[in-house]
């Protein structure tokens, strides 16, 4: 306790004593007088009053409660707890002065633990306070109470989901666990908490849905009757908008039907004859008739027959005269013709025989061109001789001008398909073609003419890779498997390399009458080609070449690319560019999608799993894409598992697992590596989402039973980085695991194989294999269209027969007020997300069909076409396609 020695009773303060009393006589003291006025004594202090009082505190875990109070006038200041004073060594005193009143200031500080606390036994609560002195009195502070802080793990009532209409307010109900300070909660952020500790509740789905409701009334159809009572027809989409999360479907009917009355055709018909004419000098007289009876009218028929008639007037007393003239002036006629082409025949043959001295018997040699060639007389010594080697260098014409390109096989007939003077032949200037004369044992007169086209080692004309510089006479590269060429003319035709999903439509028309030309489709090898992505990048689908480069199309042709991006995400998160390279090998932009114009070359149709380029220029193409801000994108990938095919002989066993593109043509390259590596593939490839996050994609062995095997594997993993698989390189990316058996003796295999994106999706391979089995070589997945035939001529390449085309095109390309026209058909089949490309084209229906034809490939069903023809009210169309099609 304090000392209380220089301490002044209270009582004396209030009874004013507190002054020297003077002696009185007898030794005692007379408390009945008191000293003059004139000896005042110090003015008295007031009580104490405190500035500041000791609060209520927690214990939070085991850091200490800070308590502290403050006083004036105060001499002296100390804490007690529980009815007992705090040792005066566990204080932190300080003294001021106020400067206003002047009187001393005193503040104490301390500090009580978890331990004090505890240790108290009782009901009551641990408490303090605070006790100041003055010369006037004491005086005590209120009381403050140090509790220690907890909090439960559960909750009292946690919130319940619910479903609640969109915009509706919805009262979620939660009362905290039980908790010291009592806890406080908020259902903004999830987070329930005191001013100490906090703690999660479980999360409640608030589930918002709306009701449907419908668009507005489409246009009504035209009549489907062509004469009498018919019905017309309205749609409605259940989109405005549409149910969402349970929300209920829009009431009522989506389309309205009406009767309609079209007026019937009606046929014209023939009035009565008039009267004939007076006889002419030509011995015959005429009569007329009119379509007026009645006129033909809502496109009814004209009448059938001639509006005139005619017939001799004389009774056939001039018919023999007048005929013998005419006769005979035609048979003059046609006997000076006669003549006139026999004399240009025999002067034609005449000069033929003089220049060339010999027959033709090749009837391919017939080109059209200047072609000078002069052979050795009879005199000549180095005349060819049936049993002497012929001389090739001493008949050699040269040939400039449009050409026949002379296919020949082993065993097949001589045929000739006409090449034009298009900019194919540009990169072949001064073409020569030489003509060697031999005889042959079945004729010692008639010479036979060989015309070989020098246009390289592989005999292919047309330019050359462009994604390489080229010069002189190269040649395009042909990689096995990986490209296919086909002759292509007016009729069209579809270029297809097998299991890859690479293809190309050329559509009739696209090629002019009477031209051909040898048309490749080839896929870039990845070692020989620059990636066209930069930046964050990535390659989306394979690098491919079509040409000939330079040709001339009269309509677009459409190239099909499989892509490796992952759509179904409900917002945009792919900003794709279609890119193209020049004959330098630098890339170029064509278009980006949805920021097309109308300068824009081509049109690009984006599906799940493959794009369709309609373009009007051959060259080589590529799609790139990157992530559009803020979701990152993602790219699907294939993850596939090989192992030696031959059984074990050897303490070590591998294990190789692939990450490629999900492509046909990807996959196809890694069966063919492992092929002729003597591999095989353990188990299905299986599907991962590649996401832009800038993480490695990891690989781990697990599960290997170490009593018979082990991992040769130093680190826990192997990691292949992030921008490898991103930049969309063609090569096949790979990791090996290493293993070794205990004994030869041991044969099966079982282990676990994670493959996943650091702080992404993964896979999981669960293997179990007897190493000691001959497994099935790899074969090529069937995907991409790999049973289709790798070309297709004419008409056999398009599902959509050429007389349904025509009908369709006629009936659809002419703008409608109503919009059922070829507008229409774009938003049936999914095409109208760029109308203007369609619209600068002659026939737009055209090209929409052409692109139907190349996205259904391989099951191109009427059905959908004519559902979509149905639902515009053409049933004129349909009634052709029912007759003429497989509808």
């Amino acid at each position: 306790p304090p000392p209380m020695r220089d301490m002044v009773s209270p009582r004396e303060v209030q009874a004013g004593r507190s002054g020297p009393r003077r002696p009185v006589v007898g030794g005692g003291t007379d408390y009945s007088e008191v000293l003059p006025d004139s000896f005042p004594s110090a003015p008295a202090e007031p009580l104490p009053e405190f500035q500041l009082e000791p609060e209520d505190g927690f214990i939070v875990k085991n850091r200490p409660v800070q308590l502290r109070c403050r006083a004036s006038p105060a001499t002296q200041i100390y804490f007690k707890c529980n009815g007992e004073w705090v040792n005066q060594n566990d204080h932190v005193t300080r003294e001021s002065l106020d400067q206003l009143t002047g009187l001393v200031v005193r503040e104490v500080d301390i500090s009580v633990s978890r331990t004090q606390v505890e240790e108290l036994f009782g009901l009551e609560d641990f408490w303090c306070q605070c006790v100041a002195w003055s010369s006037a009195g004491t005086t005590k502070s209120s009381r403050a109470y140090v509790r220690i802080a907890y909090l439960r793990k559960n909750f009292e009532q946690e919130p319940l989901g619910r479903e609640v209409r969109l915009e509706q307010e919805v009262l979620l109900q939660c009362r905290p666990p039980e908790g010291m300070p009592p806890a406080e909660s908020t259902l903004i952020h999830t987070f329930h908490q005191s001013n100490l500790i906090r703690t999660l509740h479980q999360t409640a789905l608030i589930l918002t849905f709306h009701h449907g409701g419908w668009s507005s009334w489409s246009e009504w159809s035209e009549c489907n009757a062509r004469c009498g009572r018919g019905w017309q027809r309205r749609t409605r989409s259940c989109t405005n908008p549409a149910p969402l999360n349970g929300g209920a479907f829009c009431e009522g009917p989506p389309f309205q039907r009406v009767t309609c009355t079209t007026l019937c055709p009606m046929d014209g018909g023939w009035t009565e004859w008039a009267k004939w004419s007076a006889c002419g000098t030509e011995c015959t007289h005429w009569r007329s008739r009119e379509c007026q009876a009645p006129p033909p009218r809502n496109g009814g028929r004209h009448c059938i027959g001639s509006m005139m008639d005619s017939k001799n007037c004389t009774e056939g007393l001039c018919t023999r005269s007048m005929g013998v003239a005419v006769y005979s002036g035609l048979v003059g006629a046609l006997l000076l013709c006669v003549v006139l082409v026999l004399c240009v025949g025999v002067l034609a043959y005449r000069r033929s025989c003089r220049h060339l001295h010999g027959d033709i018997t090749d009837s391919s040699s017939a080109l059209t061109a200047t072609f000078n060639y002069k052979p050795p007389r009879q005199d000549n010594p180095h005349l060819l001789h049936p049993s002497a080697p012929p001389d090739l260098t001493a008949t050699a014409g040269t040939f400039r001008g449009p050409l026949f390109s002379l296919q020949q096989g082993a065993n097949d007939p001589h045929h000739k398909i006409p090449m034009t003077t298009s900019p194919l032949l540009d990169p072949l200037p001064n073409l020569k073609i030489k003509v060697h004369i031999s005889h042959t044992p079945y004729s010692t007169r008639s010479n036979v003419y060989v015309f070989k086209l020098d246009l390289g080692r592989d005999g292919h004309s047309g330019h050359p890779h462009s994604g390489h510089p080229h010069s002189g006479h190269q040649t395009l590269p042909r990689e096995p498997g990986h490209s296919t060429s086909a002759t292509l003319g007016n009729l069209g035709g579809r270029l297809t390399i097998p299991n890859t999903g690479v293809s190309l439509l050329v559509p009739p028309g696209a090629i002019a009458q009477g031209k051909f030309y040898e048309m490749y489709l080839l896929i870039n090898k990845w070692e020989k080609t620059t990636l066209p992505s930069e930046g964050s990048q990535t390659v989306l689908t394979p690098v491919v070449s079509c040409g000939p480069s330079g040709m001339l199309l009269s309509h677009p042709v459409v190239l099909t690319l499989p892509h490796c991006a992952q759509l179904d995400t409900p917002t945009p998160d792919w900003t794709l560019t279609l890119k193209t390279q020049t004959h330098q090998g630098a890339w170029e932009e064509v278009l980006t999608l949805g920021e097309e114009s109308l300068s824009s070359p081509c049109y690009l149709q984006l599906e799940e799993a493959n794009c369709h380029v309609v373009m009007e220029q051959l060259g080589t193409y590529c799609l790139v894409g990157q992530s559009c801000p803020p979701q990152p994108a993602c790219k699907r990938l294939q993850l596939a598992l090989f192992a030696p095919r031959a059984p074990c002989l050897s303490l070590d066993y591998s294990l190789r697992i692939y990450c490629t593109q999900d492509s046909p043509h990807a996959m196809k390259e890694v069966l063919e590596l492992e092929r002729s590596l003597g591999g095989v593939l353990l188990e299905e490839p299986k599907p991962l989402l590649f996401k832009d996050s800038y993480h490695n994609l990891r690989l781990s062995i697990h599960d290997i039973p170490h009593s018979h095997w082990r991992s040769k594997l130093l680190a826990k993993y192997q990691e292949i980085p992030f921008y490898h698989i991103w930049s969309g390189s063609q090569q096949p990316l790979y990791c090996t695991f290493s293993l070794e058996r205990g004994s030869l003796a041991v044969s099966q295999l079982t282990c676990k194989i994670c493959v996943r994106q650091v702080e992404g999706e993964g896979q999981i391979f669960q293997l179990h294999t007897d190493i000691q089995e001959t497994l099935a070589p790899c074969s090529p997945l069937p995907s991409g269209g790999g049973g289709l035939p790798s070309s297709q001529v004419g008409s056999y390449a398009f599902r959509l027969p050429t007389s349904i085309r025509q009908k369709i095109c006629a009936s659809l390309d002419a703008p409608s007020a109503r919009g059922c026209d070829w507008r229409m058909l774009a938003h049936s089949l999914g095409f109208d997300r760029y109308l203007n490309y369609f619209a600068t084209k002659p026939s737009p229906t055209g090209v929409l069909l052409d692109l139907w034809e190349a996205s259904h490939q391989g099951d191109a069903d009427l059905v959908s076409l004519a559902a979509a023809l149905e639902e515009m009210g053409k049933s004129e169309v349909l009634v052709v396609m029912t007759m003429d099609g497989d509808c």
